[in-house]
């Protein structure tokens, strides 16, 4: 038979104790059973090291103290790829850095094939990115960015895929090449951009050359037509000048004949004879005086003679009808001497009666007769 003990008095204060052990126990074992998974998570469980399954976002029980997690994050992540060296085709060498998003597809893969996903696709990437560059010559780095980021991405596919990790994207931030290549491209461009200066200035020049040409050109057109402007109103103006000048010597000498053959007939009627030969040019003179009396100038035995008058593009260039005002004024002023003509003409008929000349109308007829047989 077993032993009884019996209690004391100083033995019940051990109950509480044990009781806040076994509740700590409890709580702790609560604990470890529980695991609270994220919306953007996924968790790996494993209980004694043995892989188990994937758990969904949510609350999840596991076996305590047995069992241990790793959390993927699934949303799309960002690596930084360092700065890496690299020599070109060319044997340039240049420095480039990227950036790298990802993303987890199957975190079973990413759990049991690579030991860390980030770290891996970190590094792939920054080998990658050395033999693309170096697969290209530097002009082709430098301006083909858009070729070397689908390369990038090309050669991390077939790896990453294996870990269950996507490569979304893959940007190739800075191509920089060395100093002293960077300082001949600088020459290089200013050369160019002085060539595109020079090629520019001299576009220019010929430009205003051939404007200036142009302008000179017009300039003499226009100085050639103001000439040739000039010269046709000078030729209108001699023109008009030259009818000027022999309407009114024709005027003047008529007049002057006219007026001198009526002082020898008058100095001839003041004689004593009664009768007198008249010279034959004494009277041609009466008949043209005759016919400044009676205007005949255009009627012969009662038919009208036909003048012969410019036609409208002579009249336009010598300007006839803009100096008919002048002739008018001619005109007028003939009138005048006409009328004085009259009066002398009157007496030289009156003194004719006395001294038994023949009569002024007859000679005029006698003239007008002589001067149609000297016509035919």
């Amino acid at each position: 038979m077993l032993p009884i003990i019996p209690l004391q008095l100083g033995d019940a204060g051990i109950v509480p104790i044990v009781g806040l052990i076994l509740l700590a126990i409890a709580v702790v074992t609560v604990w470890q059973m529980v695991v609270i998974t994220d919306a953007t998570e996924k968790k790996a469980l494993t209980v004694l090291g043995e892989f188990r399954k994937l758990l969904e976002p949510g609350i999840a029980f596991v076996p305590p103290f047995v069992s241990a997690t790793h959390t993927f994050d699934m949303r799309t992540q960002t690596l930084d790829v360092p700065r890496q060296e690299a020599i070109t085709r060319d044997n340039s060498p240049v420095t480039a850095d990227a950036v790298v998003y990802i993303k987890v597809m199957d975190a079973k893969k990413a759990y049991l094939e690579v030991d860390d996903y980030k770290r891996a696709v970190s590094n792939l990437a920054q080998t990658t990115l050395r033999a693309v560059l170096g697969d290209m010559e530097l002009d082709d780095t430098l301006n083909k960015r858009q070729e070397i980021n689908a390369k990038i991405r090309r050669e991390l596919d077939e790896p990453t895929d294996e870990w269950g990790i996507r490569v979304e994207s893959v940007e190739v931030r800075e191509v920089n090449p060395s100093k002293d290549v960077q300082q001949a491209m600088e020459q290089q461009t200013s050369a160019e951009r002085r060539r595109r200066a020079m090629i520019l200035e001299a576009q220019g020049e010929r430009r205003s050359a051939v404007e200036e040409a142009q302008g000179e050109k017009q300039s003499n057109i226009i100085r050639a037509q103001g000439e040739k402007q000039s010269q046709i109103l000078e030729a209108q103006g001699d023109a008009i000048s030259t009818v000027l000048r022999a309407k009114s010597a024709e005027a003047m000498g008529e007049r002057a004949v006219i007026e001198r053959g009526m002082e020898t007939l008058e100095e001839i009627g003041k004689g004593e004879s009664t009768k007198f030969v008249l010279p034959q040019e004494l009277t041609s003179l009466v008949g043209r005086y005759g016919k400044h009396l009676t205007g005949s100038d255009t009627r012969t035995d009662g038919e009208i003679l036909e003048g012969l008058d410019f036609d409208e593009e002579t009249r336009e260039m010598l300007g006839l009808d803009d100096i008919e005002k002048i002739l008018g004024q001619i005109d007028q002023e003939a009138e005048v001497d006409v009328e004085e003509m009259e009066e002398q003409a009157q007496a030289v008929k009156s003194g004719a009666e006395t001294a038994d000349i023949k009569n002024p109308d007859d000679v005029i007829e006698e003239m007008d007769a002589d001067l149609e047989g000297e016509e035919n």
